[in-house]
């Protein structure tokens, strides 16, 4: 403790403001916590700075670039589309200040303090709060960690002005003439359409067999087609990125793709190959906070660490690294605080991939189902079948439903197709309520919408489908 560092006593600190962090913030603060909240970065973390929130935004931007030149079928030509690439970044960066704005008000006004610097532990109730000019200790009686994660390095390829993560990715000044995506997860995805629907020339790079590995083939083998008829857009798979060479104003990536060596010269290489929790340089090992070997914290079903005192919740706790998981969590280690016997449940928590047509997933799957044990049944219906769909020019992509043989209660469900982001939405409150596919197909959803094609399939399930023969 340095000369004159008075502790001040906290009732509730919370390390990390992204969407765990501040939403943890908040409901403590609703529960009659005295709540601080610190980060070091910008309020919002990574998810509404450089991640979820701008990602969308560009392929936003991205999608309206590919309608313009891509409607001729309907009647419409557009000649000498022009892309403002930096007007797109500045509206991309408004989007992003009023969410980050919201924040902030938010905190303030759930009476919420903000502390800015990096926090480190003393012990289980004591950390030092640091910036470049100063340094605070506290006290707290409980901590929420919520740190997030950052994206992992590549030894052969080490982060620089031409070799790029999804940060850097987000925030070139130029759309690239070429791009090379290492990674065929969401991320990559997710960034190199966005950039192929501006004009890149884009090259994907899978070492797995196939892309979205997370996501059944008959799910990702639509994405892979779409971005097969776009014409500037090459995916390998069995691929494995070797080496980079930085030229004057480019790169050269070698690669081995099944077997043969291949070089591939862009203007910049996009690593996306996962993330790394957040989990070093905080002091957690020097108080008992048990991480294992992956810097994963182990937590319990409140969140609680192997030190009492010590909550943790979002990307560097096990499961998938999703935002709303993070504010899941957040909310439940708060009521846990205040003594509530509020438990995590994954029962279904979805999984959303941002691509061409989007995909999206909650609960089980029939492999999953049947490596379960469970009787199931899957029920799909088209977006070819489904007139909003037609209507929208939007008919790749199907809904499948999970149901119990026994009893037809709905244990999951997969949706591609436009609008799979919201319409999973419904499924997974089906899930979570223990509904049945009769419950949805009794269900009256409005005409014509994409929501139809979920009663269609729980319809489908029932043996009793209107619009396809069954």
């Amino acid at each position: 403790m340095v000369v004159g560092d008075f502790p001040i006593e906290l009732e509730t600190l919370v390390v990390g403001a992204g969407p765990g962090g501040y939403v943890a913030a908040i409901r403590a603060a609703q529960l009659g916590q005295k709540v601080a909240i610190v980060d070091k970065g910008t309020l919002g973390g990574v998810c509404l700075n450089v991640g979820c929130i701008p990602s969308k935004a560009l392929i936003t931007a991205g999608h309206r670039v590919h309608q313009a030149q891509h409607s001729d079928d309907m009647g419409i030509t557009v000649d000498n589309v022009n892309v403002d690439f930096g007007k797109v970044q500045e509206w991309k960066g408004s989007v992003v200040d009023k969410l980050t704005g919201g924040v902030e008000s938010l905190l303030k006004g759930n009476k919420v303090e903000i502390l800015s610097g990096e926090a480190y532990f003393v012990d289980k109730n004591t950390v030092r709060i640091m910036d470049e000019k100063q340094s605070q200790t506290y006290t707290f009686k409980n901590c929420i960690l919520a740190t997030g994660s950052r994206p992992t390095e590549l030894p052969a390829f080490k982060w620089s002005d031409r070799v790029i993560s999804s940060t850097g990715a987000l925030g070139l000044k130029e759309v690239p003439k070429k791009l090379v995506v290492i990674g065929g997860g969401y991320i990559g995805l997710e960034l190199g359409t966005a950039y192929a629907n501006l004009g890149s020339d884009v090259v994907i790079l899978e070492a797995l067999d196939d892309i979205l590995a997370g996501f059944e083939k008959q799910m990702s083998s639509l994405v892979k087609r779409n971005l097969k008829k776009k014409g500037n857009v090459e995916v390998h798979t069995k691929a494995s990125a070797k080496s980079v060479e930085e030229t004057k104003d480019g790169v050269k990536i070698t690669a081995e793709i099944k077997g043969k060596e291949e070089v591939f010269e862009a203007d910049y290489v996009l690593v996306t190959v996962g993330r790394k929790p957040n989990t070093v340089e905080l002091g957690l090992e020097d108080v008992g906070v048990k991480i294992n070997d992956r810097g994963i914290i182990e937590t319990d079903k409140q969140g609680r660490t192997s030190v009492d005192s010590i909550f943790a919740i979002g990307d560097i706790v096990s499961g998938p690294p999703l935002a709303h998981k993070a504010s899941y969590e957040g909310k439940i280690a708060a009521e846990a605080i205040s003594g509530e016997p509020s438990e995590i449940d994954y029962l279904a928590i979805p999984a959303v991939v941002f691509s061409e047509p989007e995909l999206a997933t909650v609960g089980h799957t029939e492999k999953t189902a049947k490596d379960e044990g469970l009787d199931a049944v899957a029920s799909k219906f088209p977006f070819a079948a489904n007139g909003r769909a037609l209507s929208l020019n939007e008919t790749d992509g199907f809904v499948k439903l999970i149901t119990r043989k026994d009893d037809g209660v709905v244990i999951g469900a997969q949706v591609a197709g436009a609008g799979a982001s919201d319409i999973i939405s419904e499924i997974g409150l089906a899930i979570e309520s223990g509904m049945t596919a009769e419950d949805i197909a009794l269900t009256i959803h409005a005409h014509p919408t994409l929501g139809e094609i979920t009663m269609e399939a729980a319809e489908v399930a029932l043996g009793t489908p209107i619009h396809i023969v069954k």
